[in-house]
């Protein structure tokens, strides 16, 4: 048990040996500070790469195309393929019971939109309605793109925050009409998207209207589509990489393209890019753990090696201690004491530093792949306590040595 009486020899041997115990001291705080800094740096990581992902739908899945680097079936490498419309309804047909949002996407790059004397080059991209939801698009004001509109072939158009407040200095949009390569569209709807101004800078209109417009017959330059939701993340990658090897064998097919071509066919599936990101992420922070425990190690063997130090030049008090009757266990004890209370002490001292550290400092370093640095209390406490119970074990080799001292041989030590 603490009594004042130990805690007093504890501050008097710690006062004895200020140097040496402020050093060891210093080596197991930089360790805990160390050890905590880099987990919020490794939990910031997960937060910001997290949120990009978020941007847009979770289970995001896009296909392109390109060329050919295969020859096949007679047919030379190099062929630029092109999907359709008959493309995105074997997607959709076969996969029905599974799609969450889904649209066909033509893009036309560098069109001149003018609002009387106002001009700007945007990229122009036919859609179909789901497209806000692929894309995760809050409608600011107005609406989005509606079946009707497809059907009708309607000229209408969604824009972009940045293209509203570049066309309309951000005067009322909804019923005005701008014009697109001499064709004069009404703008419905205006919107906002969490990827920031490089995604605002788009004006939708109908898929249909974008593929007569601009003569493209049924051609389509990419498809989306969203699964879907999962509970567990791991059946969501599973259902995703099975609809991407599905509809990759069924385009390869219909295209008539080897299948191991990898250029000719493109899939992005963002919970793939997720999952490596996190695996990323994980050796990351492995690492971490490694560098922030090696450091604590190196702190708790100063403690040992100081609590050495210590019983050599307490030789004599333990001498007479244990002539005066003291059994081993307290001289254990004692020694112990003083190497728990260092560590504790040195161990809180750097978890507060570090916390303190984080909570000034962590919102200044915050950008799009780092949000939010910070560590989960409850495993900096848990690590200060697997300190404190090393520094135990550290002390104990010292304190054993301490306690099998013979009193006749510690009262000649000089």
């Amino acid at each position: 048990m603490f009594n004042i009486e130990r805690w007093q020899e504890i501050f008097d041997t710690i006062r004895k040996n200020k140097l040496r115990t402020f050093l060891t001291g210093l080596s197991v705080a930089s360790g805990i500070f160390i050890l905590v800094i880099l987990l919020a740096i490794g939990q910031g990581m997960e937060n910001g790469i997290g949120q990009e992902f978020q941007d847009d739908a979770a289970t995001r899945i896009s296909v392109w195309t390109g060329v050919t680097a295969e020859s096949y079936k007679g047919l030379n490498p190099g062929r630029r393929i092109e999907m359709d419309n008959d493309d995105y309804a074997l997607a959709e047909r076969k996969n029905i019971d599974q799609l969450e949002y889904k649209s066909g996407v033509y893009s036309v790059w560098g069109q001149l939109a003018t609002y009387g004397k106002e001009s700007g080059s945007y990229r122009i991209e036919g859609v179909k309605g789901d497209y806000q939801f692929l894309e995760n698009e809050t409608m600011t004001s107005g609406r989005y793109i509606n079946e009707s509109d497809l059907v009708n072939n309607e000229k209408i158009a969604v824009l972009g925050n940045r293209v509203y407040l570049d066309l309309f200095k951000g005067k009322n949009a909804i019923g005005e009409y701008i014009e697109i390569s001499g064709i004069n569209y009404k703008v419905v709807g205006v919107y906002t998207d969490p990827g920031g101004e490089r995604e605002e800078t788009r004006i939708f209109i109908p898929l249909t209207t974008a593929q007569r417009v601009y003569a493209a017959g049924n051609k389509l330059r990419s498809m989306v589509f969203t699964l879907e939701k999962q509970d567990k993340f791991e059946d969501a990658l599973a259902a995703s990489e099975i609809f991407s090897a599905s509809l990759e064998s069924d385009l390869k097919q219909k295209h008539t393209i080897s299948p191991t071509d990898e250029r000719a066919i493109n899939i992005n599936n963002t919970l793939e890019n997720a999952k490596r990101f996190f695996d990323l992420i994980a050796m990351i922070r492995g690492f971490f753990w490694g560098v922030g425990i090696c450091t604590i190690i190196a702190g708790v063997v100063g403690v040992s090696n100081i609590m050495l130090i210590i019983v050599k030049e307490r030789t004599k008090e333990i001498g007479i201690r244990k002539a005066i009757g003291a059994q081993p266990l307290s001289i254990i004890g004692m020694i112990l004491h003083e190497s728990i209370f260092v560590t504790a002490i040195a161990g809180f001292l750097g978890l507060i530093f570090s916390l303190i550290l984080l909570e000034f400092v962590g919102p200044l370093i915050e950008s799009d792949y780092l949000l939010n640095p910070s560590v989960d209390f409850g495993v900096a406490i848990t690590t200060v306590i697997i300190l404190i119970v090393a520094g135990a074990i550290a002390g104990f080799i010292p304190a054993r040595r301490a306690a099998n001292i013979k009193p006749i041989v510690a009262l000649r030590d000089e």
